[in-house]
Order: C-alpha cells, then structure tokens, then sequence
C-alpha cells in the first residue's frame, strides 16, 4: 500500500527501492566495516583530512569488494524473485524473468522441453555477473584477513 501511494506500481523504482536496503546489506557492509583497521582513518586524520574525507577516500574504496559482492547477492536475489514483481508490474515492460517464465508457462502450458530451455537461457546472464565480479569476490576474501576494530 505504501508503494501504491508513493507511485511505484509498475515502475522500477518501485520494485526495486523496497528491497534495495534489506537486512543482508545492514549485516554485509556493518561487519566489512568492522574488519577494517581503525588505522587508516586515523593516518588520514593526521594527514589533514575530516571525517568525510577519511571515509570517501580510504574506506570506502576498501569497501568496494563488499559492495560489489553486495550488489551481485541482491541483483540475483531480486533476479530469482516472483512474488513482488508479480504484485507491482501490471505492463511486459516492468516483468522480471521469473515473471516472464510464468507468464510462458501460462500462455503455452506445461511443455516442459520450451519451459526448461526458456529457464536455462534466463541463467545465462547470472553466469556472465559472477565471472565478470569473480575478481571482487576474491579480493575481499583477501582483504577479510585485515582484523577488527
């Protein structure tokens, strides 16, 4: 009803926003940011940068491998979804895959050959994600050996 009211039926902000800030990001990022050395903000304090400068131009580029691991987990989290897409997008323009395989399997019944093809053609740009941010993942399997705060 919130979305509704906001405008966001059958829009992508509207299916997006409301999962863009879930529990696994809070959880994700808090505990990266944990694991980085309380250190490095305070070399660049010494330097003459305020906190800002110390967060946007020393942490966060230490965070850019959780980040980008958190952007791939959502994008195939949301990329799997049914539920939600099916309540706000009413148009084919807004339908998210899982969507639109229901809707094939609908319009052309259980034929399972079409059905199973039509599901395996739709992984293929899940596949071409994890090789392309495989580099990320191992870079902050690397960094994670940092210690806490």
């Amino acid at each position: 009803m919130l979305v509704a009211k906001l405008g966001g039926i059958d829009t992508w902000p509207g299916m997006i926003l409301p999962h863009a800030f879930a529990a696994l990001g809070v959880f994700l990022l808090r505990q990266f940011f944990l694991g980085i050395p309380r250190d490095y903000e305070e070399a660049a304090r010494l330097d003459g940068a305020n906190r800002w400068q110390a967060f946007t131009r020393v942490i966060l580029p230490l965070a850019i491998p959780a980040i980008a691991t958190l952007a791939v987990f959502k994008f195939i989290g949301q990329w799997n979804n049914l539920l939600w897409p099916l309540v706000i997008s009413n148009s084919d323009a807004t339908r998210t895959v899982a969507v639109g395989l229901q809707v094939f399997q609908d319009t052309n019944g259980t034929q399972w050959n079409l059905l199973l093809m039509a599901a395996t053609i739709t992984t293929v740009p899940l596949i071409v994600i994890c090789f392309l941010t495989q580099r990320w993942f191992v870079k902050g399997i690397t960094m994670s050996g940092l210690g806490g705060r």
